[in-house]
């Protein structure tokens, strides 16, 4: 991480001052034990306690700090529901944290537009809670959805379990509002489906807190689907798993839903849930099918005739949603069932070509022995986003470097075979220095180029997603004015 700047941490005292005259007590975390809960996100091996944490209560005390912060030059780390498991909401010691979990309310619900208005701190599942009595639903869920917010939702692009046919977090937004690292609060889109212009909302879903603070979010609600059935497939091996998957997508069937477990993970949810999983199949997949009940059930024909013709050793069809909940409660259990096997454990996030599934998966399989550490797989296998766990104990020397460097051959091996670093967790500090196996130096430099005209002076978010920050000067972005240019001591060439 970037090294402390003494310069910021001098402003401390009137950093304090500024931000007590203008926001409530509430607003503001200034005790050193409490300022400890809010050392890490999701990615638990790395930890570093903030200078203090602002937790604003409106968008106009968002503003405010944010004009604060540009004044004395402060850094500053967004933080929703902190589920991050890339580090993006790793903080900085000469840095503030703005948590938005105060910003909670539903603003509006508009069935007729079929669109919910929030603010960033509201819980992916609180918006499906929301409007689930009127037969509506939120189409992204995240593993995680009974505590991530929609405003880490967005700065991640976060997927779930039903994005191979409803999409990404980007594909469900319809507008948002930023507050720039000047206090200006912008909006973008609203409740409608275009917009003129550039595609603003596309930009910053995904941007991971470098761009702005989002504190408004309008998104799309969908009706529930007549009927809804999962399927459980067991096969002898990955390799008629991940065939399986190719078959069905290319027969123009989109599932909402296409789940893969091998059997580590199998296994270990099982033995967590005691839900009656096949725990003796090499790959079991949960397929999901929703719309017209006529054509569920025909589809469900269709998918059972292709998981036999790859050599299915156990199918099993859900007659009801209770059950069909059922089978999905392994899943969206996954990740806690696998730490109950280990101590610690990293999980990745590359998304690859499903049709080189078996390979991938296999290569992870050497992996393993190479390292000597566990590997669980749980990942969508629809849209080849996997999630591999690298199960080690942090608790022995080296152990979690090598759990690191496993996870950078996977990742690496994602990018080899024409897949990309991440699917939906961001690339935050976890996979910052790898940006380069996917991007040319030009590449990042463009990217850069976006931020600088956002943030120029880099206070927002620093140390996360670009391996190498470059002044906004050395990237074509120098403003003369006079004849002279901004901090004229810095060296330029």
């Amino acid at each position: 991480m970037p090294k402390p700047e003494k310069d910021v941490l001098d402003q401390y005292p009137l950093l304090i001052a500024r931000l007590q005259e203008s926001l409530p007590a509430e607003s503001l975390v200034l005790d050193q034990d409490a300022l400890a809960a809010f050392d890490s996100d999701a990615l638990a091996g790395y930890h570093q306690k903030p200078m203090l944490v602002v937790l604003p209560g409106s968008t106009e005390e968002v503003a405010v700090t944010l004009k604060i912060c540009r004044d004395l030059n402060i850094k500053i780390v967004p933080r929703g529901g902190g589920t991050s498991l890339s580090g993006g909401a790793l903080p900085l010691a000469d840095g503030i944290v703005l948590g938005l979990s105060r910003l909670n309310k539903v603003k509006d619900i508009d069935y007729a537009n079929r669109c919910v208005v929030v603010e960033p701190g509201v819980t992916n599942q609180r918006i499906t809670d929301v409007v689930a009595g009127n037969g509506f639903y939120y189409a992204p869920d995240p593993s995680s959805q009974i505590a991530c917010t929609i405003g880490g939702n967005i700065a991640e692009n976060s997927g779930g379990v039903h994005c191979l046919k409803y999409g990404l977090t980007t594909n469900n937004i319809l507008g948002l509002e930023l507050v720039t690292i000047d206090g200006d609060i912008l909006q973008f889109g609203g409740k409608f489906m275009d917009d003129t212009g550039y595609d603003f909302l596309g930009l910053l879903t995904g941007s991971e807190g470098l761009l702005g603070i989002i504190t408004e979010v309008t998104v799309r609600i969908l009706k529930k689907p007549e009927v809804a059935k999962a399927m459980l497939v067991a096969f002898s091996c990955v390799e008629d798993g991940g065939r399986f998957v190719g078959d069905v997508i290319g027969a123009g069937i989109i599932p909402a839903g296409m789940e893969m477990m091998d059997s580590f993970a199998l296994t270990a949810v099982d033995n967590y849930c005691q839900l009656g999983y096949p725990k003796d199949a090499g790959a079991m997949l949960i397929v999901e099918l929703d719309g017209r009940r006529a054509e569920v059930d025909d589809l469900i024909q269709t998918v059972e005739a292709i998981a036999n013709t790859n050599n299915a050793t156990n199918i099993r069809i859900s007659r009801d949603d209770q059950e069909r909940e059922t089978i999905w409660r392994g899943r969206k259990a996954a990740f806690p069932a696998v730490g109950s096997l280990s101590q610690d454990y990293l999980c990745m996030d590359g998304t690859i070509p499903r049709h080189t599934l078996p390979d991938v998966l296999n290569a992870m399989k050497e992996m393993s022995k190479k390292y000597g550490l566990d590997v669980a797989n749980v990942f969508h296998a629809g849209d080849g986003n996997l999630h591999p766990l690298i199960m080690y104990n942090a608790s022995i020397a080296g152990e979690q470097a090598k759990a690191e460097a496993f996870g950078a051959d996977i990742l690496k091996l994602c990018v080899e075979v024409g897949g990309v670093l991440t699917g939906e967790h961001g690339v935050g500090v976890e996979k910052r220095d790898l940006m380069e196996t996917m991007f040319t130096d030009e590449d990042l430099k463009q990217q850069q180029r976006i931020k600088c005209a956002f943030d120029p002076n880099h206070r927002l978010n620093p140390g996360k997603v670009f391996p190498t920050l470059h002044r906004c000067a050395e990237l074509g972005h120098m403003h003369v004015h006079k004849g002279s240019v901004k901090f004229p001591d810095l060296p330029r060439f």
